[in-house]
């Protein structure tokens, strides 16, 4: 981590006082209260996708039919209204200590992957300038420390992709359709980082542009996945 990452929400902290990202009340960015709120993704889930259900399948009515990409996806909460204002606040408000506790609760969910390697999505040129930061590459960063795995840039954007909110299943697959490709070969194991699973559109084409590029298994770990 570079200085001025830890710099910056220090002296923005002594400007503003902390609140939590979830129930706005003065103290840590997620307080105890808020994060024992957030609801956990236990079992049975899908053993693909990772969506929540009554009993354990192999394939669930969302990813049935579908080619995904990656071997499996899993997530650590669910992505209620709670998930929402937390995920708001560390992506869209600044408040980037909430990697850490983005990491912490998947650590605390999600086993640790099979992998060789992290990578993450890579964000969007123009919205990384306008927040400070990205994400997903942060939250990566603070999973391979967790882990004690490598985290590597292995995708880039190969073209701008409108906003993917608001946006049925079918166009979010054509929205992100070719929007990623792979900055050299691929470790034959390799775990993608993102922050939201939405439908699935967005890691099933990363881990395709990983796949052509040498990647035998993706492994998908997100801190939040909706529940459709």
């Amino acid at each position: 981590m570079r200085p001025a990452d830890v710099a910056l929400p220090v002296v923005l902290n002594l400007v503003l006082p902390q609140r939590c990202a979830v129930c706005a009340l003065p103290g840590p960015p997620l307080c105890a209260v808020c994060r024992g709120a957030l609801i956990r993704i236990a079992p049975p889930v899908c053993a693909r996708c990772g969506a929540p259900g009554a009993w354990p399948v192999s394939r669930c009515a969302e990813c049935t039919g579908r080619r995904l990409g990656f071997a499996r996806a899993r997530a650590a909460i669910l992505y209620d209204d709670r998930a929402r204002a937390l995920v708001s606040a560390w992506k869209e408000r600044g408040q980037r200590l909430l990697a850490a506790e983005a990491a912490a609760l998947i650590a605390e969910v999600v086993p640790r992957p099979g992998s060789e390697v992290l990578t993450f999505v890579p964000g969007d040129h123009d919205r990384g300038l306008r927040r400070g930061h990205h994400p997903a590459e942060r939250l990566a960063r603070e999973l391979g420390r967790a882990w004690e795995l490598p985290v590597l840039p292995l995708l880039a954007r190969s073209r701008a992709v409108p906003r993917q909110r608001g946006l049925a299943l079918a166009e979010r697959r054509r929205n992100v359709a070719g929007a990623f490709a792979a900055a050299g070969p691929s470790p034959r194991a390799v775990c993608l980082v993102d922050d939201v699973y939405t439908t699935g559109a967005t890691a099933a084409a990363a881990s395709a542009a990983l796949r052509r590029t040498g990647a035998r298994s993706v492994e998908v770990v997100c801190l939040a996945r909706a529940n459709r």
